[in-house]
């Protein structure tokens, strides 16, 4: 680990160096006023959190480190014969802003391959939990089982960790919990859905080609894994996940800790299980109609929905003003591997129809889909169930969100504790303004 551990520390003392100076200069500039809306909706859009690492541009969409999401898919490397680059170059882009050579991705695999294995007690426990557990929920209880075993959290306990060494400690948590995760998500599902028939890793892959392979799923299915996980690794800081990751790591806790929460964090309908929500629109359309959906008809469907104040599932982004460029990635690879799926056909049915609808009828400001619309489709084509979804989300997020909280510790960041407020206070505040 040498080459990449002094090279991430010399990362960091430029980065700190260069956040403290902008921090005393900068500190009390304002770069905008809050609204009464913003509070109560939920923050939406306000601008209160750091993170280096993403950012959304209302054109261009997702940016990691400076790099749009067709310049990720164009300039990181591959694994032989694959058109998709290996996720650790994702990982290895998002902790220390280079795009990386081959050498330096080999390095990072052989980081993962060393680390990845699992504690006997992880699988015990996981056999001994209920059927009916969701599956996102007993990835969180594989993850928080191992908690002990943070070096983080041993080297805090012992006095040994500063403001100067914490990113340390952190990254090796980081470099220990990411590849694991994967290797415990292959396990629950070859648990849950395939009668305990447990695949054995095999050394000779990448991150996203062992786990297709551990799942026992053929290829393309690697391919699209690589690319799922490349696309939903990072999306700012303010999602549900990566902020409770973010937010938890604050107050000092480990990486274990951290990402268990940010994982809990996935499991409502309007986050993690938005891909279910939209598979499960387009299903229904397909169990209703079958052959004989046509796009007058899908018109109508969805006119009657928002005549109803029904919100159709997988359009439109807080942010993004136009296409989102990760929807029309994975668009692109059902196009060249899922010609024939019927559910896929819906999709590029809806793609061709619904954007219209939108505009017309509401005053959405994106009318287009975004990056949940199709996923559970293409997972669902290679037999995936749709229960499943959210682990391969967490698997995904846990790559941006672990990276981010490194970060957070290189750069000293304070714990999290916004201010509240009461509708009196409001009150006040809006007659003392009048």
């Amino acid at each position: 680990m040498s080459r990449f551990f002094e090279k991430i520390k010399s990362i960091v003392e430029i980065k700190r160096e260069e956040f403290n100076l902008f921090l005393q200069q900068y500190k009390n500039i304002k770069i905008g006023e809050i609204k009464i809306s913003q509070i109560i909706n939920g923050m939406r859009c306000l601008k209160v959190l750091f993170t280096d690492l993403s950012s959304v541009d209302p054109e261009k969409g997702i940016i990691w480190r400076g790099y749009t999401v067709d310049e990720v898919l164009q300039k990181l490397p591959k694994p032989p014969l694959s058109k998709m680059p290996y996720v650790e170059a994702q990982f290895y882009l998002l902790i220390t802003g280079d795009i990386p050579s081959e050498t330096e991705v080999r390095e990072i695999i052989d980081i993962f391959n060393e680390r990845r294995k699992l504690p006997d007690y992880v699988y015990n426990i996981l056999k001994t939990m209920p059927k009916e557990t969701d599956p996102n929920i007993m990835l969180s209880v594989a993850i928080n089982s191992m908690q002990h075993e943070s070096v983080f959290a041993k080297a805090y306990q012992k006095g040994k960790v500063t403001k100067y060494n914490a990113w340390e400690y952190m990254l090796e948590d980081v470099l220990n919990l990411l590849p694991k995760i994967s290797i415990i998500s292959a396990f629950i599902y070859r648990l849950k859905y395939k009668n305990n028939m447990f695949i054995k890793e095999d050394d000779s892959l990448d991150l996203g080609g062992n786990f297709a392979y551990m799942m026992g799923i053929k290829q393309p299915y690697d391919e699209f894994l690589r690319l799922y996980m490349i696309l939903l690794s990072d999306h700012e800081n303010g999602n549900v996940s990566a902020h409770t990751t973010h937010l938890v790591a604050s107050a000092l806790a480990d990486a274990y800790c951290s990402i268990s929460a940010g994982i809990n964090g996935l499991s409502g309908p309007l986050h993690g299980g938005a891909i279910r929500e939209s598979f499960n629109w387009f299903m229904n359309l397909y169990q209703q109609k079958k052959n004989q959906l046509t796009k007058k008809i899908l018109e109508q469907i969805c006119v009657d929905m928002l005549n109803k104040g029904l919100v159709i599932p997988g359009y439109g982004h807080a942010v993004l003003r136009n296409k989102d460029p990760r929807f029309l990635a994975q668009m692109k690879f059902g196009e060249e591997y899922l010609k024939n799926d019927e559910l896929f056909k819906i999709a590029r049915l809806a793609f061709d129809t619904i954007p219209h609808i939108l505009k017309k009828h509401t005053k959405i400001k994106n009318p287009w889909p975004n990056i949940d619309n199709i996923s559970g489709i293409i997972h669902s084509h290679y037999g995936i169930d749709k229960n499943f979804f959210t682990v391969l989300f967490s698997n995904s997020i846990a790559v941006g969100s672990l990276a981010n909280i490194f970060w957070d510790r290189a750069l000293n960041l304070p714990i999290e504790r916004p201010k509240s407020v009461t509708i009196s206070q409001l009150f006040e505040l809006n007659k003392t303004r009048i």
